[in-house]
């Protein structure tokens, strides 16, 4: 499909007009690029079905601009990115992508975009600034979900969840990297090093990598948090067991005294004359009970237990 920018995208029922009006914008899937790329005469250089996609980049050919898209699934970060070509000149701009995800953004840009000032660079702005949206609000969510977590484990309520911080770490790397990605396609864009853009024009890709970098240092600054979250977990499952080893320690240390006396008495001397005191039993009974009752009062004057 292809269409005419105007105030907004005005679809174009001829291939070959895509060569006579300017700027345009094209989406192809690999076999119609195959079979019309010489109607475009852009001189891309990189086959889009001989190269493996996986990354977003741009390079700056002798008569065009080509490069990839790699987007990950922000539903689901294990899946396999999703990944097309594109290749542009002064005249317009063709996307080469057999997945429908270059089609569904132009149809979306169609319908919401209405340019008081049509441009190819305008278009180009809105059709990257629709790769990243939502991505502010998903990266608050993220953040939200982080500070619950912290919450929950300085209460000590609950340190189950260190699972989901690693998966939250995963995706901001990923998003990172896509950001960083975008940021350099943007800066090879505004470097205009073939003359294709207006540079009064130009602002827009500025814009567009002032925004990238915010996203690319909130993300970078929600990885630190998830790292911040991590060692909290540690440390408080740290505490836990030193707690647990206080206790097991304490009572170790009242009962010591107990285990000798049993030992003591419990060795088999035929001349021990405490044996045959009537009052032996009792002595013993209130003589173990003293040494924990003052075991246990020391262990807490001295906040031990």
């Amino acid at each position: 499909m292809i269409f005419t920018i105007k105030e907004t995208l005005v679809p174009l029922k001829k291939t070959s007009q895509a060569a006579e009006n300017k700027p345009f914008v094209a989406i192809l899937t690999k076999k119609q690029w195959q079979e019309s790329r010489e109607l475009f005469d852009m001189g891309i250089e990189i086959d889009p079905e001989e190269a493996e996609i996986v990354v977003t980049k741009a390079e700056a050919n002798y008569d065009s601009i080509t490069g990839t898209f790699s987007i990950p699934n922000r539903e689901d970060f294990t899946r396999k990115d999703t990944t097309f070509s594109f290749a542009l000149d002064e005249k317009g701009v063709v996307f080469i992508d057999d997945s429908g995800t270059a089609q569904r953004i132009v149809e979306q840009i169609k319908t919401e975009k209405k340019w008081r000032m049509p441009s190819l660079e305008r278009f180009l702005y809105d059709f990257l600034d629709k790769l990243v949206s939502g991505d502010q609000q998903l990266l608050s969510r993220y953040e939200w979900e982080l500070y619950a977590m912290e919450d929950t484990i300085t209460r000590g309520e609950e340190t189950s969840k260190i699972d989901r911080v690693n998966d939250i770490r995963g995706d901001v790397r990923d998003l990172h990297n896509h950001y960083e990605q975008l940021l350099d396609l943007a800066e090879i864009l505004e470097e205009n090093e073939n003359n294709f853009f207006n540079k009064n024009n130009l602002r827009y890709f500025r814009l567009f990598a002032n925004r990238m970098e915010r996203l690319r240092d909130t993300s970078a600054a929600i990885g630190e948090y998830t790292m911040q979250i991590r060692d909290l977990y540690k440390m408080h499952l740290d505490i836990k067991q030193n707690n647990i080893m206080t206790i097991l320690t304490a009572v170790t240390t009242i009962f010591m005294p107990l285990t000798l006396i049993v030992g003591w008495y419990g060795m088999n001397f035929k001349y021990m004359p405490e044996l045959e005191y009537r009052w032996s039993y009792p002595v013993l009974i209130c003589v173990s009970a003293a040494t924990v009752i003052i075991n246990v009062l020391v262990f807490k004057k001295k906040k031990w237990m």
